[in-house]
């Protein structure tokens, strides 16, 4: 489908420029509702209900009152829910048994950006026939019901309590937390009321931080894109682990008591090998192009079929379901386990971690002893919207130099991201050193066609 506004991940931007304004989140909430009840979508009663949640950026709140407005003159019914993570929205999209969910969220981003993220009734991502009729709606005039079928909105008071018990009852109802100290980072995000009460209630010990979330602190410097603070964290408090959540709740980075940090192959790794120990039949790995090559030869010395994609948890889940496995994320923390969620969770993948580690009496070293990482050296590139760097023959040339050099031992990615206007360049090498120098030279070039600095 060829997309105008929605991306890998919904619609998202910078606040106050396009698609990121009051009057077009308005129309995106009517078109939505149009293609809703276009589709003969109804699940509570005679109209489509769907859910707005968001996670804590001050702009959400201009955000859901642009999107209830939308949908109300749709005629449809709108369920606020407040901040709750991503996967949070999956879930009671579903469990209320409504048309449709909405997050408010940029994710990992900073707070100047938002965006809107879709799932349908069963927790899953919009499919794209859905996406294709909201794009067609987005072309016509704005228009309202009659009165008497204007949407009504509703506030669902217990979304954070009902969340708490979906996630603990992904825990065995024989094990607990007891005896664990842990240091939860929840990115002043939309996790920090739900998060440590998850762990609490398994009977942790429970050290939250970016909890205090302001509206515009989300993701600064904590979370799981400021992994090295959890670190420090969990030194200072002498804890046994720690957990870092990003903004909306969706990506796992975890770290151990030395401050080790371990990233999403890592913990996806770990959850794997100990799917393999119970005897569960999940299939194989869905990774990305990002996939680090250690973990790749890891899987395969444990004899676990490994499928990389484009990077981005749609393409992941799509190839799951495409195959019939159970496990697939990212080495950002996107860690998806389908006989769970329908989607990823950070706290559900923290729980799976933590069963393994508990049930094997091991500790994050020794469950990944058995792969050996690759150094993988990223830097993203600014360009400009609409940049091809294939069409460049000095960025081409460079980037076919760069492969030349490692002599296959090791891997070159050059990729547009889904969310932000950069060229991201990865470099994998066996040695550090060769892996920086190269994506360093790689990105310099681009840069300098792109007219942008590294």
């Amino acid at each position: 489908m060829q997309r105008t506004y929605f991306g890998t991940d919904g619609v998202r931007g910078r606040v106050g420029e396009l698609p990121i304004t009051p009057d077009f989140v308005m129309k995106l909430g009517w078109a939505a509702g149009r293609a809703l009840a276009a589709n003969g979508v109804a699940r509570r009663g005679d109209r489509p209900g769907v859910l707005i949640g968001k996670d804590t950026r001050i702009s959400g709140y201009l955000l859901e009152a642009a999107l209830e407005a939308g949908l109300s003159a749709a005629g449809v019914d709108v369920y606020l829910c407040g901040p709750l993570p991503t996967p949070g929205i999956a879930y009671l999209t579903r469990a209320l048994r409504l048309s449709l969910g909405i997050v408010i969220s940029a994710s990992h981003n900073p707070f100047e950006d938002n965006g809107m993220k879709f799932f349908s009734a069963t927790g899953t991502k919009l499919p794209d026939e859905i996406e294709a009729k909201v794009e067609r709606a987005l072309g016509e005039p704005l228009s309202c019901v009659a009165s008497a079928a204007l949407g009504k909105a509703y506030r669902v008071d217990d979304a954070a309590g009902r969340y708490v018990e979906f996630c603990k009852s992904t825990f065995p109802n024989e094990l607990d937390l007891i005896g664990w100290r842990i240091v939860v980072d929840c990115a002043h995000g939309a996790a920090y009321h739900v998060a440590p009460p998850v762990f609490h209630e398994l009977g942790a010990e429970v050290i939250a931080v970016g909890s205090e979330p302001d509206g515009l602190n989300i993701n600064a410097g904590c979370g799981a894109t400021h992994p090295q603070f959890l670190a420090s964290k969990v030194r200072e408090h002498g804890a046994d682990i720690g957990i870092a959540l990003d903004g909306d709740g969706d990506r796992l980075i975890m770290c151990d008591r030395d401050g080790r940090i371990y990233d999403g192959d890592e913990l996806l790794y770990v959850i794997a090998a100990d799917y393999c120990r119970r005897g569960i039949a999940h299939g194989g790995i869905v990774g990305t192009q990002m996939t680090n090559l250690g973990i790749e030869q890891g899987f395969a010395r444990a004899g676990i079929a490994l499928a990389r994609t484009k990077v981005g948890d749609r393409y992941i889940l799509e190839e799951m379901h495409a195959r019939r496995w159970l496990l697939g994320g990212e080495n950002s923390g996107h860690i998806i386990c389908l006989d769970k969620h329908t989607t990823g969770d950070g706290i559900v993948a923290a729980l799976a971690v933590l069963r393994a580690l508990i049930e094997q009496k091991k500790t994050l070293a020794e469950a990944t002893s058995g792969i050996a990482m690759f150094t993988q050296r990223l830097i993203n590139v600014p360009i400009q919207r609409g940049f091809d760097w294939k069409a460049s023959e000095a960025v081409v040339a460079a980037e076919r130099d760069t492969v030349r050099a490692l002599a296959g031992s090791g891997r070159v990615l050059v990729r547009p991201s889904g969310t932000e206007p950069v060229l991201r360049v990865m470099v994998e090498a066996r040695d550090g050193m060769a892996a920086d120098l190269h994506a360093r030279k790689l990105a310099e070039v681009i840069a300098g066609v792109a007219g942008s600095a590294p």
